[in-house]
């Protein structure tokens, strides 16, 4: 199956063709186990107005995506972002500011809050 117009048109609105990173939160988990459900959704909300406020949503070069799970099960909320394959941990908001800032926008990995990494080359 071909994707449809539509998906194209709501793929390049969303910023798809411009991303330079991809960060994924996990929160709003069906059973919370990193961290309670309340403060998942607080870091996830904080993320959206964060990006949208610094102009990184959209055509800003930086996506979103919200996680059911990154299946890191301690000392959430849980982080990933892409292409760096950088997972933090505890990202609530303090945190979540420092990589938005340091590394979204600087490209410098926080390695203070870092659990693993392990980049992406698109190599097999």
């Amino acid at each position: 199956m071909t994707a449809s117009p539509e998906q194209q048109q709501i793929a390049a609105t969303i910023g798809v063709p411009v991303a330079r990173r991809h960060i994924f939160l996990c929160c709003d988990q069906t059973t919370p186990k990193c961290c309670e459900k309340a403060r998942g959704l607080e870091a996830w909300e904080f993320l959206k107005r964060r990006l949208k406020e610094l102009g990184l949503s959209d055509q800003g070069g930086i996506l979103r995506t919200k996680a059911n799970c990154l299946r890191i099960c301690e000392g959430g909320p849980i982080a990933v972002v892409y292409p760096e394959g950088a997972w933090y941990a505890g990202c609530d908001p303090p945190v979540l500011e420092r990589i938005i800032q340091e590394h979204l926008v600087g490209g410098r990995v926080v390695d203070e809050h870092l659990i693993a990494r392990h980049e992406l080359t698109g190599h097999m």
